[in-house]
């Protein structure tokens, strides 16, 4: 879909054609061998039943799955894969001397209108011979997947890029939600939040349930597209989980929403319009 040569595009307005960041055009990452990849594949299924599991942990079943593998070796995966496991109190840590973290702003909030809250997050996205980094932009009232890009690095580029789709195409949110990953943290991305008069708000360290909307949306995606499907290319991931988002926007109801789909409810339809 790129074409390196082109007379008139360079490849950075090809990338933001088709939607993907330019990173992406470079491929899958390399670097990782055939048995980590198949490691790191196992530690994503496993943390998305197990999210509380460490790398100790991680690193017990994996050797009970037959694997002779290091608390170490493990941490280092999940390091690579942007997993953090879930703990019953935050843990202290080293702030980013430039990054601000901001308080979590949907404690007993009631959220029940489109584009009062949004929130963002990013998963891995195992492939048959590498990886890549998906982020999405979701309304959390109505489910409704805004903006998402495919990115092979963890850079802050590939969220800007899906932020500022997410607002050219559907406006702004009232407060804007993510976790405490350093793509979102960024001062850089941060600012494009505040220029706009959006409020922000971050999870508790190691909180996955102050952003568990997008947390049920990773689950669904994975289990029922990346599981079933060893893509071979970035592009094919690309088509693939593009399907899979349109199918869960504008087809798949949700009984949440009173039965209609996310885009029914985001556009404030009926149930009959919506379905």
């Amino acid at each position: 879909m790129i074409e390196a040569q082109h007379p008139s595009l360079p490849v950075t307005r090809q990338c933001a054609l088709i939607g993907i960041s330019r990173s992406s055009w470079y491929g899958p990452s390399k670097g990782e061998s055939a048995l980590n990849l198949a490691l790191m594949k196992l530690i994503d299924a496993q943390f998305m039943e197990t999210p509380f599991y460490g790398s100790r942990q991680m690193a017990r079943h994996l050797r009970n799955q037959g694997y002779c593998v290091g608390r170490k070796h493990v941490r280092r995966l999940m390091a690579r894969m942007g997993l953090r496991a879930v703990y019953q109190r935050p843990r202290t840590t080293v702030p980013h001397p430039e990054h601000r973290k901001w308080p979590y702003l949907l404690r007993d909030l009631v959220i029940d209108r489109p584009n009062h809250v949004w929130c963002a997050d990013i998963t891995y996205i195992p492939m048959r011979r590498g990886f890549l980094y998906l982020v999405a932009i979701m309304d959390w009232a109505t489910r409704r997947v805004l903006s998402w890009r495919l990115s092979n690095t963890m850079d802050v580029e590939f969220c800007i890029e899906a932020l500022e789709d997410a607002m050219q195409r559907h406006g702004r949110p009232e407060i804007f939600n993510t976790d405490q990953g350093s793509q979102f943290t960024s001062p850089r991305f941060t600012q494009i939040l505040l220029d706009a008069t959006v409020k922000v708000s971050m999870d508790g360290r190691g909180r996955w349930m102050d952003n568990v909307m997008i947390e049920r949306l990773w689950r669904s995606l994975k289990y029922e597209c990346v599981y079933l499907n060893a893509f071979e290319t970035g592009s094919a991931a690309r088509v693939g989980i593009g399907r899979w988002i349109d199918f869960y926007n504008t087809e798949r109801p949700h009984s949440a929403l009173g039965g209609r789909t996310p885009v029914g409810a985001h556009q404030g339809l009926g149930l009959n319009a919506a379905a």
